[in-house]
């Protein structure tokens, strides 16, 4: 590199001091030690298949007195996991007397209603359906 001694940093200087090696070393670890990477892998990991529910979702469970079992989760869960095989955005799942409209790519439950408690059976902003 050509150092030039008239008081103005060359252009490779100055490409060297912002973009440079030096400046990429620098990683930044949590509490616990881990690099934003590994924090990054370990919700990769864990967050496969866990289904989250939105706000509105979990007021409508709690309105409607609708509690989900073990196996009933897991089979909303799986209802989502084909729906996402399918291509599908946002689904109905059916699970047992209950349906749930999910957001697939975000992996969450946008809203929940019990099947017998609704007058009308009619569900808008869909693109498929999985019956579980």
């Amino acid at each position: 590199m050509d150092i030039q001694n008239n008081g103005y940093m060359s252009i490779a200087q100055l490409t060297d001091q912002y973009l440079g090696t030096s400046q990429r070393k620098k990683v930044r670890e949590t509490k616990d030690g881990l690099t934003f990477q590994d924090v990054l892998q370990q919700k990769a990991q864990h967050g496969v298949g866990s289904l989250k529910f939105s706000k509105h979702a979990m007021g409508r469970l709690a309105d409607r007195n609708i509690e989900l079992s073990d196996n009933q989760l897991e089979r909303l869960e799986s209802g989502t996991r084909k729906a996402e095989q399918k291509g599908i955005r946002d689904s109905l799942v059916i699970v047992d007397s209950l349906a749930f409209i999910v957001n697939v790519p975000n992996q969450t439950v946008v809203t929940a209603m019990d099947s017998t408690q609704t007058d009308e059976s009619i569900f808008t902003n869909i693109n498929g359906a999985v019956i579980m």
